[in-house]
C-alpha cells in the first residue's frame, strides 16, 4: 500500500460516492453528510438500495464467469468500501492462485484495506490509493503485483458515471485497456437515464450542487467504452439481466427496470 491507514484523513465536509454506496448497502462506514445525500437521491428513485444490491450482485456473477473462463488476474478500479464477499474472495475461492489489485481514491477505503488484503497463500491482493483519472499511476503501481503480459480482468463497476466526459472518461479506460494483454477483459456497470431522463437530470443536479459529478450514460454510450473489444453474450444488458443463472436473484421494488447497464468484453 502507498500510505499508512492510521494516517488517513477523511473529508466529511461533502458526500463521497463510495460512502453513499456503503449506506445504500446497509453498511456503517459512512457519515451524516453521505446519508443525507443518499436519502435525497431516494426522493428521485426510491430504489437506490436496490440499485446498489443489483450492482453488487452483478460483480459476483461477472467474477464467477471470468474465473470459470480462466482469468487469474484482476484490476478493480473504484473498489469502494469492503462488503463481503469481496472480489478477491470470489476469485480466490474458485482459483486460490488469483492475484487482485484494488484501487480507489477515497481514504476511508484505505482505512479498511486490511479486509482487502487477506489473500490466499497461493495468490495475492494489494490495494493502491489512486484516482481513476490517473491511469498512468494505476498502471505503474498495479504492475508491481500483476503481470501485464498475461490476461487481466479490468473492472470499473458503478464508477464511470462519476467521471464526466470533460475528465476523459473514455480516454482513461482506453489507456488501461491498451496496456492489457490479449485475452484480457473489461467489466463495466453504469447508471443510465434511458428509462427516466427527468429523474437522471434531477440526480445529476443534486450531485453538481455539492461539487460532484454524476454523468448517466445511454446504452450506446456505455457500449462505446468497449470499442475494439468482443462482447461476451448477451453484450450490453440491464445490470440485473447479465447471466442471472450465475447468482441468486435480487428482490427489487416494482416491475420497472433498475436503471443501469452492464457488460463484459474480451480483448482479442
Amino acid at each position: 500500500m502507498t500510505q499508512d491507514p492510521a494516517s488517513v484523513r477523511i473529508d466529511t465536509s461533502k458526500p463521497h460516492p463510495a460512502r453513499m454506496y456503503d449506506w445504500f448497502l446497509g453498511g456503517k462506514d459512512n457519515y451524516p453528510v453521505d446519508e443525507a445525500m443518499a436519502r435525497q437521491l431516494l426522493t428521485v428513485d426510491a430504489r437506490g438500495r436496490d440499485m446498489a444490491r443489483v450492482n453488487r450482485a452483478f460483480m459476483h456473477r461477472a467474477i464467477r464467469w471470468l474465473s470459470a473462463h480462466g482469468v487469474r488476474q484482476y484490476l478493480d478500479v473504484g473498489t469502494g468500501i469492503p462488503t463481503e464477499p469481496n472480489l478477491h474472495q470470489i476469485a480466490q475461492d474458485a482459483a486460490p492462485e488469483s492475484r487482485i489489485v484494488y484501487c480507489d481514491n477515497d481514504p476511508i477505503v484505505l482505512a479498511h484495506a486490511a479486509a482487502l488484503l487477506r489473500s490466499t497463500p497461493e495468490g495475492a491482493t494489494e490495494y493502491i490509493q489512486a484516482d481513476a483519472r490517473d491511469p498512468e499511476i494505476i498502471l505503474e503501481r498495479a504492475g508491481k503485483v500483476l503481470d501485464f503480459d498475461q490476461p487481466i480482468a479490468l473492472s470499473m463497476l458503478a464508477l464511470l458515471h462519476f467521471v464526466g466526459d470533460e475528465d476523459g472518461a473514455y480516454e482513461l479506460v482506453s489507456k488501461i485497456v491498451e496496456k492489457l494483454a490479449p485475452g484480457s477483459y473489461l467489466v463495466l456497470s453504469h447508471v443510465t437515464g434511458d428509462f427516466d431522463p427527468e429523474g437522471a437530470a434531477k440526480a445529476s443536479a443534486m450531485y453538481k450542487a455539492r461539487g460532484l459529478t454524476l454523468r448517466p450514460r445511454s446504452r450506446d454510450e456505455l457500449a462505446a467504452f468497449f470499442e475494439g473489444l468482443e462482447f461476451v453474450e448477451p453484450g450490453v444488458s440491464l445490470t440485473a439481466e447479465w447471466h442471472p443463472e450465475l447468482g441468486e436473484p435480487v428482490p427489487v421494488q416494482g416491475d420497472d427496470p433498475i436503471p443501469g447497464w452492464a457488460a463484459v468484453a474480451r480483448k482479442p
